[in-house]
């Protein structure tokens, strides 16, 4: 018999997004597991997709030194969503004074700005997934760069 505590973790996480009436998108990431209730939040200027605001609550984690990590995320502040932003939140949370799991969160939770932008102003939802194809095009295997 193997004996791991490991074995039976389940980790939940949960983004939410929300249009401000400000020109501003709010995004909102959760990790929950036996270990680690983290909360994340970020605010987004829906124009430019400029990082604005951004913080994070360790209500749970392993070690008391967890939230130290969430200083690093200052440097985030300013940064456009969009090409490069994987190596800058790489730099910005990684080392060890950095926390892999808000790396995660944000990898996740940050380019949810970019189809909140895309879907702005449409009212027929087959418009608005047309627009997100053609804005997301060559991000991804489901949407691939065509020649136009």
């Amino acid at each position: 018999m193997n004996s791991n505590l490991m074995n039976n973790l389940q980790r939940d996480i949960s983004y939410r997004i929300s249009s401000r009436d400000d020109g501003r998108i709010g995004l909102r990431a959760t990790m929950n597991d036996c270990y680690h209730d983290i909360v994340l939040d970020v605010v987004v200027n829906e124009e430019t997709l400029t990082i604005e605001e951004i913080s994070a609550e360790f209500r749970k984690c392993p070690t008391t030194d967890c939230p130290n990590a969430v200083k690093r995320l200052e440097r985030l502040t300013g940064i456009t969503i969009g090409r490069g932003l994987n190596k800058q939140i790489a730099e910005a949370l990684g080392g060890e004074e950095g926390c892999g799991n808000l790396r995660n969160l944000l990898l996740g939770l940050l380019p949810l700005a970019i189809n909140v932008k895309a879907a702005s102003g449409f009212t027929d939802e087959q418009a608005m997934m047309d627009n997100v194809r053609k804005q997301m095009r060559g991000t991804c295997a489901g949407y691939p760069r065509l020649d136009d």
